[in-house]
């Protein structure tokens, strides 16, 4: 008997940073993956054209979380502007839970570093929590 496809909530997840400890977060974002398509013209051939993979474009790996006193991912977004960034290279994962706390899916992010950080807005008349966050770009990806 073939297991039944299931669709699963997207709010059981961990991330995990490697010599991160400290870190929850609170939203993630996979990034776009995209294969150019690069158009080939053929003499003779007048029917259309052919079409062949490219590059692979990869967007960047979102993370939010409400701003705590810990700066660990403040402190290596600033090894990274400083320009050490084959130092801070760091593995990054995402996994995604079922109900019953069995991994349903993992992203493995190689070669990862933040590539932007952002500050948490600020708004007296609000009652919300400080968001920041964290962009990374990666060198590769691995699904199992």
């Amino acid at each position: 008997m073939s297991k039944r496809p299931e669709a699963h909530p997207a709010f059981r997840f961990a991330v995990q940073i490697d010599g991160i400890t400290e870190a929850l977060f609170s939203e993630c974002t996979l990034p776009s993956l995209e294969v150019e398509v690069e158009e080939e013209k053929e003499g003779g051939f007048n029917r259309g054209t052919h079409l062949l993979p490219g590059r692979v474009k990869k967007g960047s790996l979102t993370l939010k979380r409400g701003l705590t006193t810990s700066s660990a991912l403040l402190a290596w977004y600033v090894d990274v502007m400083q320009g050490l960034v084959q130092e801070n290279l760091r593995q990054v994962s995402v996994i995604l839970y079922d109900s019953l706390g069995e991994q349903v899916m993992r992203w493995d992010f190689s070669g990862a570093y933040p590539n932007k950080w952002s500050g948490p807005k600020l708004n007296s008349a609000a009652n919300e929590i400080a968001i920041e966050t964290l962009e990374l770009s990666f060198e590769s990806v691995t699904v199992s």
